[in-house]
């Protein structure tokens, strides 16, 4: 008896072992994994995929147009100090056209960025008094240009500051402050180098209640 009980447990246990060992099989099978769900993990797939990609291609059209735009087109720059009121206040933000000079030469009223030919790490925004050939001459704050006077209506502060008699080579601009008394410009450092000359104010960004572009003075 004892040893049929042996038996017969033996038996029971080898066929327990046995289902929970073939249990353990189909669990792991890749045949329990339906073409449904295989779909659903390749759809997920390519839609990530796609998403990525669409990002990158974002981003590398948006650089392919920004850049060049950014650095041969326009540029952003802000206005520091009083030296252009009351037409330019401290702290605007303004467009430069870059492009332009490339094709013609800066015009007499036009408003430009340049760098200090004292310092070329500073930027100066100043307006075109005086052209390539012409003698300027400033006496009692009034400008002539080949001895005849300008009109100057966007002028509020008036200096009275005289400057002798000075005739422009072919690649020598003479350019002047709007807040006269207060500006450092061709009365200092004299002519301006073509060459220093980056570019004509084109669009003021803000504040948003001065949003503009820059016509030409009539003088």
């Amino acid at each position: 008896m004892v040893n049929t009980n042996f038996e017969n447990k033996s038996e029971q246990g080898i066929e327990d072992n046995g289902a929970i060992k073939e249990v353990e099989k189909e669990d792991l099978s890749l045949d329990n994994f339906s073409s449904d769900n295989e779909n659903i993990i390749l759809v997920y797939a390519k839609k990530f995929g796609r998403f990525v990609f669409d990002i990158v291609k974002v981003v590398l059209i948006s650089l392919a147009i920004i850049l060049p735009v950014r650095m041969f087109l326009i540029q952003p720059f802000y206005v520091e100090g009083a030296s252009m009121e009351p037409n330019f206040h401290d702290k605007e933000y303004l467009i430069i056209d870059e492009i332009s000079y490339r094709f013609q030469e800066p015009q007499r009223g036009e408003v430009i960025v340049f760098r200090n030919p004292k310092n070329t790490k500073q930027y100066y925004i100043k307006r075109v008094i005086g052209l390539p050939g012409e003698t300027i001459e400033i006496s009692g704050g009034e400008v002539l240009i080949n001895g005849k006077a300008i009109k100057e209506p966007y002028i509020e502060n008036l200096s009275k500051q005289s400057f002798s008699a000075l005739t422009l080579a072919d690649d020598e601009y003479f350019v002047l402050g709007d807040n006269r008394p207060v500006s450092q410009d061709s009365r200092y450092f004299k002519a301006l180098k073509r060459e220093y000359i980056i570019g004509r104010v084109w669009f003021r960004g803000w504040p948003v209640d001065k949003i503009s572009t820059f016509n030409l003075p009539t003088y």
